[in-house]
């Protein structure tokens, strides 16, 4: 979907890793709620408190999921999903524009 329409946006930004991982929670008119980021380059971990849906609008990164030993590579736009309770690793190599979903 590229638009969201009827949304409530928190003025304040979500930031991480001194600055390099920033992002704007907007609830959406059913009351859900999604993340618009922006990572810069470097490595990361992340945990989850629920299942997590990342949607890689633009951008290069790897990811390791949990229980995998393979880095999945995103170049461009893609999508990867989280299960609650879990953490992850990025390495993230472009400017990075992402919408984070939580189920």
């Amino acid at each position: 979907m590229p638009q969201f329409k009827n949304v409530t946006v928190d003025q304040a930004a979500n930031i991480y890793f001194d600055g390099k991982v920033t992002s704007r929670s907007v609830y959406l008119e059913d009351g859900s709620k999604i993340t618009l980021g922006i990572m810069l380059p470097g490595a990361y971990e992340f945990g989850t408190d629920t299942e997590e849906v990342m949607q890689i609008q633009s951008g290069d990164l790897k990811v390791l999921l949990p229980d995998e030993t393979e880095w999945r590579e995103i170049n461009g736009q893609g999508e990867f999903t989280v299960p609650a309770g879990r953490k992850f690793k990025l390495e993230v190599t472009k400017v990075t524009d992402y919408v984070c979903s939580y189920r």
